[in-house]
Formats: structure tokens, C-alpha cells, sequence
């Protein structure tokens, strides 16, 4: 009888946690197809390159941010960005020949996965994004990440309108901000569900 207890309890955590996982996972779909991020690859972790990728960073934003910032979501966001990709790497590029360095720069809009990111002012939960991505040379140092649309790289400029500006529901604020309760745990569940699902992509 004990065994029998056991497994139905076992069986019963196993379907809460697969709702479960299927509620967040949709809440976080929610969120990614709302947001465009930027990811900026160094080309290794060699402190002067890691330099380098905050400077190409800051120059990009400079452009980026401008052209989405009459966007009404993301779709058109991208489209704006796709139609500046070519003048998006020249800036990047200018950036290194500044300062004397000829690497290659590569500018895409892609879709990618990323791990859950905690900033000062929100957090992101794991999953696939689309994600202005900039490649310094080889690619291989440090990365770094932002939301470019909407401008959320600026956090100190962060309020509760910028979110509400996106439609976000209350939970979904909630969950970027931290203020659900347990958001390390359902992060990390998400996290998991993610590797699950590229492993098997």
C-alpha cells in the first residue's frame, strides 16, 4: 500500500510539473516574441578585444535603438533593422578600423537560444529570442546581451511604463521584474525545458 501511495504521488508531481512547465514555457513565448535582443560576440577574451566589444556595443545601440524606437512591436522593429543590417555592420566595422584593428564583422537577425539573464533592473527567462547578433573576428571571447527593442540596454531608464508599453500582462511584468515568488526555481525549470528542447532540435 505504501508503494502504491508513493507512485501516485510521484505520478501527480509529474503532471503538475509537465502543466506547469507548459504554462511557463507559453508565458515565455510570450515575452520573446515581444522583444528583440542584442548579442555582441568578441572576438576572444583577451582584455583588449573584450574593450573592443563594449565599444562596437555602445556604436551599434547608437544606431539600433533610434531606428526602432517609432516601432509599434516586433515585427516592425525588424523590419527596420533588417532594412539597415548593411549600414548596422559598417558602423561596427568603423568601429574597429578607429581603432586600427581589421577584423571581420558579420551583423545577422537570428533567432537563438539564451540562458535565463538577470539585469539590475529585469530578468529574462531562458529560451529562443530574436537576437540582432554581431560577430567581432572569430567570435570566440565573452559574449554580451541586451534587449534593443524595446531599449531596455539602458536600465536605469527602466520603469513600469516601458513594460506596460509592450502589453505585458501583470504576471508577465512580474515575471521579468522578479516579483513572482519562486522565479529562481521557475527560471531554472525553463532553463531545462530549453536544453531539452535544443537537444532534441
Amino acid at each position: 500500500m505504501k508503494l502504491k501511495i508513493w507512485e501516485l504521488s510521484l505520478f501527480v508531481a509529474l503532471v503538475v510539473t509537465l502543466l506547469w512547465g507548459t504554462l511557463l514555457d507559453q508565458r515565455q513565448q510570450d515575452l520573446s516574441d515581444r522583444l528583440i535582443r542584442l548579442h555582441v560576440l568578441a572576438h576572444s577574451d583577451d582584455e583588449f578585444d573584450q574593450d573592443l566589444k563594449y565599444l562596437v556595443r555602445d556604436e551599434v545601440r547608437a544606431v539600433v535603438e533610434p531606428l526602432v524606437s517609432t516601432s509599434s512591436n516586433r515585427e516592425a522593429a525588424e523590419a527596420e533593422i533588417i532594412a539597415h543590417l548593411d549600414a548596422i555592420n559598417r558602423v561596427a566595422e568603423d568601429t574597429l578600423l578607429a581603432t586600427g584593428q581589421h577584423r571581420p564583422v558579420r551583423a545577422v537577425l537570428t533567432r537563438e537560444s539564451s540562458p535565463t539573464r538577470a539585469y539590475d533592473a529585469f530578468i529574462l527567462p531562458a529560451g529562443f529570442y530574436t537576437a540582432l547578433r554581431i560577430e567581432i573576428g572569430e567570435a570566440e571571447g565573452q559574449n554580451w546581451w541586451c534587449v534593443v527593442f524595446p531599449p531596455l540596454c539602458l536600465e536605469a531608464a527602466i520603469s513600469e511604463s516601458t513594460f506596460a508599453d509592450l502589453g505585458l500582462e501583470d504576471v508577465e511584468v512580474a515575471l521579468l521584474t522578479g516579483e513572482c515568488s519562486g522565479i529562481t526555481m521557475r527560471f531554472w525549470a525553463l532553463e531545462r525545458i530549453e536544453g531539452l528542447r535544443a537537444r532534441f532540435r
